[in-house]
């Protein structure tokens, strides 16, 4: 069996303090390995390094002379990520929509009934709504759907140390320590976004989203900006990305469409259901860009995106053709694949849009 901890360089092995405690000899190899067998998994199969890699990562921390805060800081993180993703794996099945907004709104407020309103439609449709688990716009979004719809990422705070009484109790609620752990489960899980009006933390969620599939380090899910009738938060807030981001250059002009200010839940509830009429997923094989479709496009539809959309194409042509030798999942579904530029992804979503229009055209 290749073995990852012995394929490190011999002179960084010489040079680094982990090295002179030799925590890549064959005996410690054979140690961890034993430990992975104990429970359960074999340490020959591909993700069996995963785990060894944690843990060898785990036993260089006293070398490396980490002190106690940040042993504590990385131990609790770890052990929040592990214990969110067993209560997410519980429902694979779920399409999930993270939900964020002010804890502040009360309940008689329009943003409030909005919310409502909206996740309510979002789990007719047979989606499960994530939230930060408080009150205001949190607790909107599982009032609508209901708790069995319903998934709560609480963060301790000393003025906000309980969940709602919609999800209070109820075992999808999590309670995280860090901002960074809660947001990387809001994202991971999510296969779309919504946000209500909000202050400081609304602003770094919607932000920290956009910059993720901006970015391309997220994949690309809708984002619908909601609020009451008759409410112009969404309408400042984007004359100041237009005027103040976009006027000066600091964002390109696709990247608007990688949100949409919709006028009523209905229309933002609808959206993110048309992103998924005929686009399913997408993942990268190396540097081949792969979406997954719930159905195959005709020539002509093939053909009208590799005109409309060459500039993302590195090399070659946007094909469609079927799955990947390295794919495991969603094998029966046909494929568009490209070889990507990692531009432009706010032309990317074009595409994706480009793809749901002509999926639904008559061949």
């Amino acid at each position: 069996m290749s073995d990852p901890i012995s394929q490190m360089p011999e002179a960084e092995r010489e040079s680094s303090p982990v090295g002179r405690h030799r925590l890549y000899d064959d005996d410690v190899s054979q140690t961890i390995d034993e430990l992975i067998a104990v429970t359960g998994m074999n340490p020959e199969t591909g993700d069996a390094r995963f785990v060894r890699d944690l843990i060898l990562t785990s036993l260089k921390l006293h070398p490396d002379g980490r002190d106690r805060g940040e042993l504590k800081l990385m131990t609790a993180a770890l052990k929040e990520l592990r214990y969110a993703y067993k209560v997410f794996h519980q429902y694979p099945d779920v399409p999930k929509i993270s939900v964020f907004g002010s804890a502040r709104t009360p309940e008689d407020h329009r943003d409030y009934k909005a919310c409502v309103q909206f996740s309510r439609r979002m789990a007719e449709l047979g989606w499960g709504v994530i939230t930060g688990a408080g009150d205001g716009i949190m607790k909107a979004g599982h009032e609508g759907p209901g708790v069995d719809a319903s998934f709560g990422l609480a963060i301790s705070l000393p003025f906000e140390t309980t969940a709602n009484t919609v999800i209070q109790g109820d075992p999808k609620l999590i309670t995280f320590r860090y901002f960074f752990t809660r947001k990387l489960i809001f994202v991971s899980q999510a296969k779309a976004v919504a946000v209500f009006p909000g202050g400081f933390g609304t602003q770094d969620e919607i932000f920290e989203v956009l910059t993720l599939i901006q970015t391309g380090k997220s994949t690309m899910v809708p984002v619908v900006l909601v609020e009451g009738e008759g409410g112009e938060y969404w309408k400042h807030w984007l004359n100041y990305i237009e005027h103040s981001l976009l006027g000066y250059g600091f964002i390109s002009p696709e990247d608007i469409d990688l949100m949409k200010v919709c006028a009523t839940p209905e229309e933002a509830a609808q959206h993110v259901a048309d992103f998924y009429r005929v686009y399913h997923s997408s993942r990268y094989v190396r540097d081949d860009f792969v979406i997954r479709l719930k159905a195959p496009l005709g020539e002509r539809a093939v053909a009208a995106l590799n005109e409309e959309f060459a500039e993302l194409v590195r090399d070659g042509e946007i094909v469609q053709r079927g799955p990947y030798d390295v794919e495991t999942d969603h094998l029966d579904l046909p494929r568009l694949a490209f070889t990507h530029t990692r531009r432009n992804f706010g032309i990317v979503r074009r595409l994706l849009d480009r793809v749901n229009q002509l999926g639904d055209a008559p061949a």
